[in-house]
């Protein structure tokens, strides 16, 4: 056996029922090694597999199939806006700015793919021009939510010896607080320009995208003694997909749908405890 197929049900549902548990063992699938009791389980991989994940449609399961080997990874490496938090920083500053709904559609493009990236990013923040900048501090404050599971997350992986990085297309100053809150152990982003207290419109150069996930990567297994191999990588834009396929194990969560297209592994249902149970944790062995 070099892989097992992975079930994550939406937290609080225990989709994973006598139904599901009944159409498995039909298929010729193992019984179920539970992860958590109606909400994660795994089996072997098995010959009628493509039926049941036809079958497993109908319910609100996320399905994966991940190898057994380097299964536990050293790694994590994580996008922030929509994947750790659950807004786009650079949103909420437009909704400030007076100029949200104009910025907003921006965001949905260039996450889809349909823009180049730094244009875009350029053209959002160039929107911003005058901005207060204690309307950061009030943000982070008063919208930012973060997503279900997220310190778990963390929190397990580093009890188990991981390393822990928050790397963003956003801007620092939402990455500093957002990683310090969340116990990352690292984070990397834009720098907005600030002078006089306001913002002047402009990114610092060069700007931090889909190439510099990838390469922050590779900068941070080489210099623990890693491999891409031993990371497990998380985002939902198409910023992220090139880091996503990098690492060993790529997640989209919740993602937009041109990235979710290009990923093996999609969660749809699960929130952040779902890269936990990927990796063959189960929730006994969880921090909180």
């Amino acid at each position: 056996m070099d892989s097992v197929l992975v079930l994550i049900a939406a937290p609080g549902s225990r989709a994973i029922g006598r139904d599901v548990v009944a159409t498995l063992r039909g298929l010729g699938g193992d019984e179920p090694h539970w992860l958590s009791p109606g909400e994660a389980a795994e089996v072997p991989a098995f010959e009628r597999l493509p039926e049941f994940l036809v079958d497993l449609r109908r319910h609100p399961i996320d399905a994966a199939i991940v190898s057994i080997h380097n299964r536990r990874k050293r790694l994590l490496i994580a996008d922030m806006d929509s994947t750790m938090i659950q807004q786009e920083c650079i949103d909420e500053l437009g909704v400030m700015a007076g100029v949200g709904d104009r910025i907003k559609d921006i965001t949905i493009r260039a996450m889809r793919g349909e823009l180049d990236f730094d244009g875009a990013l350029k053209e959002r923040v160039a929107l911003l021009k005058g901005l207060d900048a204690t309307i950061i501090d009030r943000i982070i404050r008063e919208r930012i939510t973060y997503m279900p599971g997220g310190k778990t997350l963390i929190a397990t992986m580093k009890a188990h010896g991981a390393y822990t990085a928050l790397v963003s297309g956003g801007f620092t100053p939402f990455t500093a607080r957002v990683g310090a809150y969340l116990g990352f152990d690292e984070n990397q982003a834009n720098d907005l320009i600030i002078h006089d207290g306001r913002l002047t419109g402009e990114v610092g150069m060069p700007i931090l995208g889909q190439q510099a996930k990838v390469d922050a990567l590779r900068r941070i297994t080489a210099s623990h003694g890693l491999d891409p191999a031993d990371a497990i990588a998380v985002g939902d834009g198409a910023n992220d997909l090139a880091m996503l396929s990098e690492a060993g194990l790529g997640v989209a969560l919740h993602a937009k749908p041109h990235v979710q297209e290009g990923s093996l592994v999609r969660i749809n249902h699960g929130d952040l405890t779902a890269l936990l149970y990927l990796q063959g944790y189960a929730i006994g062995s969880f921090v909180a």
